[in-house]
C-alpha cells in the first residue's frame, strides 16, 4: 500500500514539473535546445584537436546545462585546473 502512495506522489510531482517545462516560453526552450547543442558539438571539436580535453558524464552535463559558456569552463578547468 505504501508503494502505491509513493508512486502515485511521484507521478504528481513528474506530472506538475512536465507542466511546469510546457509552460516555458517556446523561445526560452529554442534558446537553450540551440546553446546546448552548439555546445556539444563545439566539445566534440575540442576534442578531436585537443586530446587532453576529456567527455566525461560531467563535462557533458555542464556543456548541455550551460552550452558554449560551458565549453570554455570545460576547458579552463582542463587546461588550468590540474
Amino acid at each position: 500500500m505504501l508503494e502505491i502512495i509513493v508512486a502515485f506522489a511521484i507521478g504528481l510531482i513528474v506530472l506538475g514539473l512536465i507542466g511546469k517545462i510546457v509552460s516555458l516560453p517556446f523561445r526560452l526552450v529554442w534558446k537553450l535546445v540551440t546553446n546546448s547543442v552548439a555546445g556539444a558539438v563545439i566539445l566534440f571539436v575540442v576534442k578531436l584537436v585537443a586530446t587532453k580535453v576529456e567527455i566525461t558524464f560531467l563535462s557533458a552535463l555542464i556543456v548541455g546545462v550551460f552550452g558554449v559558456p560551458g565549453v570554455v569552463a570545460v576547458l579552463l578547468y582542463t587546461y588550468h585546473g590540474h
